[in-house]
C-alpha cells in the first residue's frame, strides 16, 4: 500500500538537502523526474508504520472487507469514504505517537525527516556516519488480559482521578470487554501507569 504522508515528509526532506529524488540506490535511477527512485529508498525504513497500521485498522475493526469495492473501469479496490476517514485518523494517530530518539521524544513524522537528510548529509560530507538501524520499531501489544482487566475494573472516580474523561473511559471499557485487538496511545497508557512490558 503507497502511503503519500510518508512520499510527502520524505520528499521534502530530499529536496531540502538540494538532492535529485530520480537518483536511487536500491530502486534504479530513472531518466524521468516522476519516478522519484531516491523517495522510494528512502521510504523503506518507515514502510513497516503503514504495515502495522493496517493490521490493527482490520483487528480493531477500524476497517472491514465491507468498506471496499472494485471498480471495473480502473481494476482497482477502493475505500468508503466513512472508512477511509476512519483510517486516516489512525494514521494520525500512529504519526503523532511519540517515539524516543537521540534522548527526546519526538513524534515519527519528525523522525522520517531528520532520518531522510541524513543522507545528504553524508554525501556531501557534513556527517561521517550514516544509520538507518534507529530509531527501531517497537511492536508491543497493549491489549492483553491483565490490561483489559485492569480497565474494566477501572470506576468513574478512579478514572476522574487520573484525568481520564466519561467518553475515554466508555471507550476503553468498550474495546476491553471485546475480543478485538486495540491500542493505548501516550496519555491514557501514561495514565494507567501501565508499563511498556504489559
Amino acid at each position: 500500500m503507497g502511503n503519500p504522508t510518508i512520499h510527502r515528509k520524505v520528499l521534502n526532506a530530499i529536496n531540502a538537502e538540494w538532492l535529485e529524488p530520480s537518483v536511487g540506490f536500491p530502486h534504479d535511477f530513472s531518466e524521468y523526474q516522476s519516478k522519484q527512485s531516491l523517495v522510494y529508498d528512502l521510504m523503506e525504513p518507515f514502510r513497516w508504520l503503514i504495515d502495522v497500521s493496517v493490521v490493527d485498522a482490520f483487528e480493531s475493526g477500524t476497517l472491514k472487507l465491507q468498506d471496499f469495492y472494485f471498480t471495473a473501469d480502473d481494476y482497482k479496490y477502493h475505500f468508503e469514504a466513512a472508512a477511509k476517514k476512519r483510517f486516516i485518523n489512525l494514521l494520525r494517530e500512529r504519526f503523532n505517537a511519540g517515539i524516543n530518539y537521540k534522548g527526546r521524544v519526538m513524534k515519527w513524522d519528525t523522525v522520517i525527516e531528520q532520518k531522510t537528510m541524513e543522507p545528504g548529509r553524508f554525501l556531501t560530507g557534513k556527517s561521517s556516519t550514516l544509520d538507518f538501524t534507529e530509531p527501531a520499531p517497537k511492536l508491543e501489544r497493549h491489549d492483553s488480559r491483565r490490561i483489559r482487566n485492569k480497565i474494566l475494573a477501572l470506576t468513574a472516580t478512579q478514572a476522574k482521578e487520573l484525568g481520564i474523561g466519561r467518553s475515554t473511559l466508555h471507550y476503553l471499557r468498550e474495546n476491553a470487554s471485546r475480543e478485538l485487538s486495540f491500542n493505548l496511545y501516550g496519555k491514557v497508557r501514561r495514565r494507567l501507569s501501565l508499563s511498556e512490558n504489559d
